[in-house]
């Protein structure tokens, strides 16, 4: 009977105590101060963007204004990106590509466009997921555009047809491999793998790009401190990857056709001085025309801030954000043949970022298995030819 009347005044009392916080806590619930009071709504500002200078929009989403609406169409139709009762599918793809192309926070797109904090990241993850394919049920972007535009190969590509200096040595290519090192934001008890060869943690992204510049296979996720052959050999091992390979029945490392060693290859080392000899002729020719996937790498970069900044988002995320990137940046190219960014890069076309030049190219010069007897006689025949 005494306990009984103890638990009954333990619960009055709890209940009293529950009652009075309830009290506290109404007021700043009731009188709670709207953040987000902007006269110009994101949407509204969006809106003046996509009709106002053309190059308001580029600054803004990277993309001109009827690209931003066909890709919004897209994803809508085609990889389940929805609207909701708050935000519309044109403002979400906004957001998106605002936070790629600027690399700002949460915080900053949060004020750019009038949106609470988890509004935005909610309306980012699901763009994301149309790019990449986690939406249920639906194909993802990046599957329609990372990969070759003739998976057969049947047609030699203008870019080589139709320059002497390339015709007819190396009409049977079909792309160019190289690596990439991409920022990635690793908790610190993490970090030692991720370190490349700055000593800041990176991913390590393998990409094939034809010569139109378009990426036709990425292999992303990979730490910073993996060798690059050890991506390279998984990629090629690995069918599920679709990894694009040049003569139906050849094996590797048949079909990769590297340049001599130990002799001059880059364009800056013949600025002055012409090849002497038919290695030093196969080498120049051959830099000149792999120089596109470091120029795509560049146009990559340049494009999207935030690979130069990855945010806090989690492994799995970042690594989709580079996905992303790839496959919208193949978006434009396929596009929009008169984009700025492109045709900047094709009126100077040998010129090639410095960042890309700064321990790039490990792919060429015998960090990969070095080539095979047919391949060594094959790059022979074109040295004496060039």
């Amino acid at each position: 009977m005494e306990r009984d009347a103890w638990i009954f005044r333990w619960k009055k009392k709890i209940k009293m105590d529950l009652d009075a916080i309830a009290c506290t806590l109404k007021p700043l619930a009731m009188y709670k101060e709207l953040c987000m009071t902007s006269t110009q709504t994101g949407y509204a500002w969006m809106k003046e963007s996509l009709s106002g200078h053309p190059i308001r929009c580029v600054n803004a989403f990277r993309m001109s204004a009827d690209l931003f609406m066909q890709l919004c169409e897209e994803l809508q139709q085609k990889h389940g990106l929805m609207s909701s009762s708050k935000i519309s599918v044109q403002e979400k793809v906004g957001i998106f590509l605002y936070t790629l192309a600027l690399g700002v926070s949460n915080r900053d797109v949060s004020e750019r466009f009038q949106r609470s904090g988890e509004t935005i990241s909610r309306a980012f993850h699901d763009v994301l997921e149309s790019i990449c394919g986690r939406s249920k049920g639906f194909m993802g972007l990046a599957c329609d555009y990372i990969k070759p535009k003739d998976p057969t190969f049947q047609c030699i590509p203008p870019h080589i047809e139709n320059d002497s200096r390339y015709m007819p040595y190396f009409k049977d290519c079909i792309g160019c491999i190289d690596s990439t090192h991409i920022d990635a934001c690793i908790p610190v008890a993490n970090q030692m793998k991720y370190r490349g060869r700055k000593g800041v943690p990176t991913f390590n992204v393998m990409a094939v790009c034809d010569f139109d510049m378009c990426f036709t296979f990425i292999s992303v996720g990979w730490e910073g401190l993996a060798h690059d052959t050890r991506v390279f050999i998984h990629a090629i091992e690995t069918p599920s990857m679709n990894f694009p390979k040049p003569l139906e029945g050849i094996s590797w490392p048949k079909g990769y056709l590297t340049p001599y060693s130990r002799v001059r290859y880059h364009q800056s080392q013949f600025e002055h001085v012409l090849p002497t000899n038919a290695q030093e002729a196969f080498n120049r020719a051959h830099s000149s025309l792999r120089s596109c996937i470091e120029r795509s790498f560049g146009v990559l970069k340049k494009r999207w801030k935030i690979l130069n900044k990855m945010p806090k988002f989690s492994e799995t995320t970042q690594i989709d954000v580079i996905m992303a990137t790839f496959a919208l940046r193949n978006y434009i190219r396929r596009n929009d043949m008169e984009d700025m960014v492109f045709n900047i890069v094709q009126q100077h076309g040998e010129c090639i970022p410095m960042e890309e030049l700064d321990g790039e190219g490990s792919y060429t010069h015998g960090n990969v298995q070095e080539s095979s007897n047919e391949m060594r006689e094959i790059r022979n025949n074109i040295a004496n030819m060039i």
